[in-house]
């Protein structure tokens, strides 16, 4: 997700859920206590403390030691510069970039906006979530790897979108008058191939590989029969529990298809999954940022509307001169030639039919899910996965998967005040179901539980059920629900229902292979949400970035993990902490809690995944606060598990409040075990990686380069970023043509032919 959305991203959530700020305030220290950190005594410090007594059955903090470390490589250094950095001794270059073709009938992309085609068979843009699949003899999915492989890659947003246009984007027939999610727009006419461009850029690129003898990837075969685009215009099959399907379908029907049995594409992918079986999933996230109302609308009826609020989606029309921070405005294309199946009308989400058949007021209803893919099959149709819930998905870790046990998929909801979420299926995992496409996906994910997370004072948790069968959601005043379908549907408020534990954007999951613990970052947060008098255990620190950026609040995140009972995949309870916290290694110690210094100190985790070859957690940032010194980066960490480490109280005095925040704190890792690895071009955010079997090719998504490029004049940009063009560096010099800047996917590795990061 781009560094802005540390300031856009709406809060729907009005509930009255606990925060941790009140869980923990339940179970914080004596008086007495709270006097042992005053001044700010962090992880560091707290290490030479034998006893702190605090909360739980166990009063003790343990020393808080570090492991010896596997990691080879010297940390690379701060940099502000163009360009991609990395240690000695690896090398970089790029393996695709946005607009570069799948077929050799299309013209190489021009990097100027002169592209006549509608970008369907183009790599898209936004570079995000990705893995890797090897392709079998038999033409499916392989676990082992093979002499075939395809990469598939999330495609996020279009706020810089004018890149693709000769002149930027056109409004009310001016060019360079951008549609922008995050700025003002006014309801012109879009000319219609802008549209198309823009719309197709979305969803995910999947493309087959050139390996070398040794398996090791050169490049991208153009006019693979394995390449294809998923793009918002791409069909989708709905699916659910078979009890419940029929309700399902119905809160989809739409002008577009009556039954609701089926819905168009996927937006806005963020962090990924991928399942045992051999499928990707695509996570719809800010997917309501699209949605525009005209004038000529009427209102919805209250029950859509208390969905559409909680959803961050716009709920009454708009005066014809009014201003909203919202859409791309494709519903403004006008193609008498389309009827119901129009790609442009569909934008518009105005009550206009008699009935729900005659217009798109459900369209909304058909995104915010878990997308899953074949990537290899072609000819296969994706399926929206609504019992896995509606929500800003920003990923889907399935765990470890044990023979006879259940599937559990954990995924986290991007937006202020969200929840975590799991899902167990009813099915036993078995192997005979590697490679079994979407069949599989139907077994294991259309019967099953969806669960919210609680987090209790003593360091354990919870997990609720989302079911009507549950009293709390049964009862729920704030909003009514029909049946399951509607618990699906409208997740958000069921989480609401049943007092899970709103937690501060909870963006990227993942496993460690090594003992099942889960991971998840959580960002950051504002000022208007984190004070020194809200501070909470998931963010126990509020304060003001006192140089550069100057951020406030909480601008730096943190990770936090937990580990199921019996490590059981359908357990009701676990236990968790926090892994690290990211800071400015000059900071105070009630700031810098995990003892970060200039090798390793970070800002804002987003990205986050465990390499299967070699265990090492990589940490992608997407920041907006610390970017004075550093630009957005790569770091590898060796994890421990939870329970390495013990109880901390902050001490937020220093941000002008007294007392301290208990909370619950891994080992400290040191430079030892956490490393910086890379930093990335102007404007950019890293985020996305995964690798080959190998583990001697490591892939890496750089997004949105130069993504704060203001407008010079109409039709022209002052680039805060000419990356890739520019060759800084790639090994191989610069990539492609013209000066606009694009994502891509790099390919690194070692010059001596190791694995990476060891």
């Amino acid at each position: 997700m781009s560094h802005h959305d540390l300031d856009e991203v709406i809060d729907c959530n009005t509930s009255k859920n606990e925060h941790f700020q009140q869980v923990l305030g339940r179970g914080l220290a004596s008086p007495s206590r709270r006097s042992i950190l005053r001044g700010g005594v962090g992880i560091a410090a707290a290490a030479s403390i034998p006893m702190l007594p605090g909360c739980g059955s166990d009063d003790s903090i343990p020393t808080l030691g570090a492991p010896s470390t596997g990691l080879s490589f010297s940390a690379v250094g701060k940099s502000i510069a163009d360009q991609v950095t990395v240690p000695s001794g690896y090398t970089v270059t790029v393996l695709h970039a946005t607009g570069d073709r799948l077929d050799s009938n299309l013209t190489a992309y021009s990097n100027e906006g002169l592209e006549t085609d509608d970008w369907s068979r183009r790599v898209g843009d936004h570079h995000d979530g990705m893995d890797l699949f090897y392709v079998g003899a038999d033409g499916k999915y392989s676990a082992t790897a093979t002499t075939r492989a395809v990469l598939s890659i999330n495609h996020e947003s279009s706020a810089d979108a004018h890149f693709f246009h000769p002149n930027g984007q056109t409004s009310n027939g001016v060019s360079g008058k951008k549609y922008s999610q995050f700025g003002d727009w006014d309801l012109g006419a879009r000319p219609e191939l802008e549209a198309r461009k823009e719309f197709n850029h979305h969803g995910v690129s999947i493309v087959e590989l050139n390996l070398d003898a040794s398996g090791k990837p050169t490049g991208y075969k153009i006019d693979s029969a394995l390449n294809r685009r998923v793009t918002a215009q791409t069909l989708a099959n709905i699916t659910g529990p078979a009890a419940h399907l029929a309700d399902i379908k119905k809160f989809m029907i739409t002008k577009f298809d009556p039954t609701g049995a089926t819905a168009r594409g996927t937006l806005n992918n963020c962090g990924h999954g991928k399942t045992p079986w051999g499928t990707y999933l695509a996570c719809e996230e800010n997917w309501a940022y699209y949605w525009n109302i005209p004038a000529t609308g009427k209102a919805a009826d209250a029950k859509l509307t208390a969905s559409r609020a909680r959803y961050g989606v716009p709920r009454a029309p708009l005066a014809a001169t009014a201003k909203n921070g919202v859409g791309q405005g494709w519903y403004t294309v006008s193609n008498p030639t389309m009827g119901p199946e129009s790609e442009y009308a569909r934008w518009n989400i105005s009550a206009d039919g008699a009935t729900a058949a005659d217009d798109y007021r459900n369209e909304p209803n058909t995104f915010g899910y878990i997308f899953e893919i074949d990537p290899v099959n072609p000819n296969s149709t994706p399926a929206k996965r609504v019992a896995l819930g509606r929500f800003a998905h920003e990923a889907a870790v399935v765990g470890r998967a044990k023979a006879g046990k259940p599937i559990a998929c954990y995924m986290g909801c991007d937006s202020r005040n969200e929840y975590i979420y799991k899902w167990v299926s009813a099915a036993n995992w078995s192997t005979s179901d590697v490679g079994g496409g979407m069949a599989a996906g139907d077994k294991y994910f259309n019967e099953g539980k969806l669960y919210a997370a609680k987090f209790n004072s003593d360091g354990t948790g919870q997990w609720l059920e989302l079911s009507l069968s549950n009293p709390a959601v049964a009862a729920y005043s704030v909003y009514k629900f029909d049946n399951q379908a509607d618990v699906f549907v409208n997740a958000r408020h069921a989480a609401d229902a049943v007092g899970a534990t709103k937690m501060d954007r909870p963006e990227w999951g993942a496993v460690n292979p090594a003992n099942g613990d889960i991971y998840f970052t959580l960002t950051n947060n504002s000022s208007s949400n984190r004070t020194p008098a809200k501070v909470d255990a998931a963010n126990p620190r509020a304060f003001a970035d006192a140089d550069g950026k100057k951020g406030t609040g909480n601008p730096h995140g943190h990770i936090i993990r937990f580990a199921e009972t019996n490590d059981e995949s359908a357990a009701t309870t676990f236990k968790w902490d926090i892994f690290l916290f990211g800071a400015e290694e000059d900071a105070a110690s009630s700031i810098n809690v995990s003892g970060l210094t200039a090798s390793n100190s970070f800002s804002s985790p987003d990205g986050l995944w465990f390499s299967p070859s070699t265990g090492i957690c990589w940490i992608q940032t997407d920041d907006g606060a610390y970017t004075d010194e550093v630009n957005n980066q790569l770091l590898a960490a060796i994890p421990g598990s939870v329970g390495d480490g013990g109880k901390v109280l902050i001490d937020n005095s220093l941000s002008g409040a007294t007392g301290q925040q208990l909370t619950f704190v891994g080992a400290a890792l040191g430079e030892s075990r956490l490393r910086r690895f890379l930093t990335a071009p102007k404007g950019a955010e890293v985020t996305g990686i995964t690798e080959t079997a190998d583990g001697k090719t490591l892939f890496v998504n750089i997004q949105h380069p130069g993504e704060d490029t203001p407008a010079k004049g109409t039709g022209s940009f002052a680039f805060q970023s000419t990356w890739p063009g520019n060759g800084g560096g790639l090994t191989s010099g610069k990539y492609g043509t013209g000066s606009r800047p694009r994502s891509a996917t790099l390919m690194i590795t070692r010059t001596d032919g190791g694995k990476i990061g060891l």
